[in-house]
């Protein structure tokens, strides 16, 4: 889809984007980019995926540095933003879009790990780089930020009791932001179309995606909702700090 943004609206800001080396980040990532913002492709391990955008990003006039770290190591996520330090001095949006849970392989609670822990610890860890009417950006899906209302598949419930946790434990820190100057918001959208988890999802429960799609009446494709986010980074914060993407007349708000 077209970009939502405006070229050269986000000239000399400077946005990182957490796992943007695939899906919803790398659109996201391109999106405010072409824009005008300088961006840091962020990736646990997959540099070479990461290194492609970037390179594709300059290329095409922008600014863009790949950065790899793993969100859930506290030296690695400090390593981060020392380096985005001595490149830029600073920043001025930051997307935490990583999130995960579904991988085999991974210790029992390494969605908690991922998707409360890290996301709190690089929050804390960007904001002395976060300079007054910055904004910060939480990615999450309405499975999860429904959850204690509305009962999801089993195969993501640990992913949405998890990011669920994440969004609780950064809206706590709201005061924080606020008397920072700080903008905070979740942005909160249906299933995905093309994700990782939807694939993830439908692998472990075969037709579930087509199911959701039918309740729904469609379903957002990663494009479409990577734009939502890179408008939720610029656009007015909403009194409950949350963009809803999507129907929700099928999830309990009581």
């Amino acid at each position: 889809m077209t970009n939502p943004l405006a070229a050269g609206s986000l000239d000399g800001l400077r946005a990182l984007v957490t796992g943007s080396s695939r899906g919803i980040g790398a659109d996201t990532a391109t999106f405010l980019c072409e824009a005008g913002a300088s961006v840091v492709i962020n990736y646990r391990n997959k540099a070479a995926r990461a290194q492609k955008l970037v390179d594709k990003l300059n290329a095409e006039g922008g600014s863009a540095i790949g950065i790899g770290a793993d969100l859930t190591d506290a030296d690695s996520v400090a390593s981060l933003f020392n380096t985005i330090e001595s490149e830029w001095g600073g920043l001025d949006i930051l997307v935490l879009n990583a999130s995960g849970g579904m991988e085999s392989g991974m210790a029992e609670d390494y969605a908690m790990q991922l998707n409360r822990d890290a996301q709190v610890t690089l929050l804390n860890a960007a904001l002395p780089l976060l300079a007054p009417g910055s904004r910060v950006v939480f990615v999450t899906s309405h499975q999860a930020h429904f959850i204690a209302t509305t009962p999801t598949m089993p195969e993501y419930l640990p992913v949405a009791l998890s990011k669920r946790a994440g969004e609780d434990a950064l809206r706590g820190l709201i005061p924080v932001l606020d008397e920072a100057g700080i903008g905070f918001v979740v942005v909160s959208g249906d299933m995905i179309e093309g994700t990782i988890t939807a694939t993830l999802l439908e692998r472990a429960n075969p037709g579930a995606i087509g199911a959701r799609k039918d309740a729904a009446g469609r379903l957002y494709n990663v494009n479409e909702f990577a734009a939502e986010v890179a408008l939720a980074a610029v656009e007015p914060i909403p009194d409950n700090h949350t963009r809803y993407v999507g129907d929700v007349s099928d999830f309990a708000t009581a």
